[in-house]
């Protein structure tokens, strides 16, 4: 039987996927972006509060990561619970993906139009809550050409999942996404040279971020739901 492609833990402020080996990584991260190599992907919970116009997110986390022994890791930040992470896996004629993902949506926004205002960005008298970061996984080494590909499933599943949640702004429709999401894709290096909609490799990680994002969002508009 084959290890998990990822194991996660959860220590509040933290929550960490960790690979069975260091896997490349590819992502817009506040920590470590772009193409890098690492066997951790570390969100840190931090709250709305601290968010303010003169947070410097890059160099705080850069500090927390490191004092947490982590400065390889490649590290995100969300305002969300971290503890209302969703996994999901799936397999395609023997290709894995597996996902792990926070989902808030208070943050939506809808690609292409006007930005909204900050108070579309509310819940009905909740608070704010909110963005989609994800890390997604599979177990084809991808050459860095198919890496990029994938990470444009990983984008396009975590559309379709947000537009299905019946997350809507005002006068606009239903939300894309959010403004600060952040999506990392991981798999080994190696010579798999496509993985588009049409390959087994699409197939599973556009269904594991799929699911993984649906259900984070499901957990969200329970909680928090309505037009904001």
């Amino acid at each position: 039987m084959s290890p998990p492609l990822l194991t996660h833990r959860l220590a509040r402020p933290w929550l960490v996927a960790e690979f069975p080996r260091p896997l490349r990584a590819l992502s817009w991260a506040p920590h470590r972006p772009g193409l890098v190599e690492t066997d951790l992907v570390a969100w840190r919970e931090v709250r709305d509060a601290d968010l303010g116009p003169d947070f410097d997110a890059h160099d705080w986390l850069a500090g927390q990561m490191a004092g947490r022994g982590m400065a390889d890791a490649v590290g995100l930040l969300t305002s969300r619970d971290v503890s209302s992470f969703t996994l999901a896996e799936a397999e395609t004629e023997g290709i894995r993906a597996a996902c792990l993902a926070t989902v808030g949506l208070g943050n939506a926004e809808r690609a292409g139009d006007a930005r909204q205002p900050a108070e579309a960005h509310r819940p009905l008298e909740k608070p704010h809550i909110g963005t989609i970061n994800l890390v997604a996984a599979v177990s084809a080494p991808l050459s860095e050409a198919a890496l990029i590909e994938a990470m444009s499933i990983a984008a396009q599943a975590r559309t379709r999942a947000v537009m299905e949640s019946g997350r809507r702004l005002p006068a606009a429709g239903p939300a894309t996404g959010t403004g600060t999401d952040c999506v990392v894709v991981a798999a080994p290096p190696g010579d798999v040279r496509h993985a588009g909609l049409h390959t087994p490799v699409g197939e599973a990680l556009g269904r594991a971020v799929h699911d993984a994002v649906a259900e984070g969002a499901r957990v969200w508009m329970r909680a928090y739901g309505g037009a904001g």
